[in-house]
């Protein structure tokens, strides 16, 4: 007869539990498969010798070791400038986005905002309705931003969703009481969400910068609509023009003794600028991680 401390009997795993575990297996390193392949294939494809690439000898790991295209890279002025746009776009708009969420969000976490299910009607109403791209355009026009750099950062000041996470945290991690205890010791409205509420929420401002910071980063649609100065492209819009419509002008390189060489490398560059592309979010998310994973919980509960 067993005792109460010993310890219960293992459960025997069946037949078809083996199966249905090596099924999930096996189809959980297919899905790996396919998605690290493509990385792994454009990362040595970059490193890869020109030649190799043109000539498909590169199939999984670097074939004649080169970084000539990532120096050529550089060379290109509309990738440098699409770089440094793609930076003020990123950095200025998740700054600005991330204010508006806060200032949008914290006021409709609170219990004695009036009018404050109507507000929120209208917020969640942007999510299913919008005036469409030709109202949009024009408003963008006779506002006077086309061809600007707000033009990039304005219309997507915003995402609804961000705010409703943001709120949700809120009203999970600010309680009533603390509100009201702040109150009675004189401390104002706008008092109470600088010292207190901006402290205790490092967690949801480093989802939303990062979550802003990577659209815009990722953005090209809006810059294609209302751009039309080169000097003004972000690096996505560059790399559109060069990957699918091949758009890559070697007279715009400086030194024009490397114009040969630069068309040999024209098939490569496309795999070194997905790369370059692809480093700074990569960069980003360090910093952001310790507070990313708790934001993102927290903010995403039913409050």
């Amino acid at each position: 007869m067993a005792t109460a401390t010993e310890a219960p009997a293992p459960v025997q795993e069946t037949r078809s539990d083996r199966i249905v575990l090596i099924c999930n297996y096996t189809a959980l390193g297919l899905f790996t498969l396919a998605v690290l392949y493509p990385l792994v294939y454009v990362v040595s494809a970059s490193l890869s010798d020109p030649k190799n690439v043109v000539s498909g000898k590169v199939w999984l790991w670097p074939v004649g070791f080169s970084i000539e295209s990532f120096k050529a890279v550089f060379d290109y002025d509309s990738i440098v400038s699409g770089f440094g746009n793609s930076v003020v776009y990123a950095a200025g708009g998740a700054l600005l986005a991330t204010v508006l969420t806060l200032f949008a969000a914290y006021p409709l976490s609170r219990k004695g905002l009036p009018g404050k299910g109507i507000i929120m009607a209208l917020f969640v109403f942007t999510m299913m309705f919008n005036g469409g791209l030709i109202p949009t355009y024009l408003v963008v026009d006779r506002i006077g931003l086309l061809n600007t750099r707000w033009a990039i950062i304005l219309p997507a000041a915003l995402a609804v969703w961000n705010m409703i996470i943001t709120r949700t945290y809120f009203q999970s991690t600010i309680p009533e009481e603390l509100v009201e205890a702040a109150k009675v010791d004189g401390c104002t409205d706008f008092g109470f969400f600088w010292r207190i509420v901006l402290p205790l929420s490092k967690p949801i401002i480093a989802v939303n910068l990062l979550f802003y910071a990577v659209a815009q980063w990722n953005s090209w649609f809006n810059a294609l609509i209302y751009l039309t100065n080169e000097h003004l492209f972000p690096l996505q819009l560059v790399l559109r023009q060069i990957l699918i419509q091949n758009n890559f002008d070697p007279s715009q390189v400086r030194d024009t003794a490397e114009l040969i060489r630069m068309k040999e490398l024209q098939e490569q560059l496309k795999f070194s600028l997905i790369v370059i592309a692809t480093i700074p979010p990569l960069l980003i998310y360090p910093f952001v991680q310790k507070h990313f994973v708790k934001g993102a919980m927290v903010g995403s509960l039913k409050g």
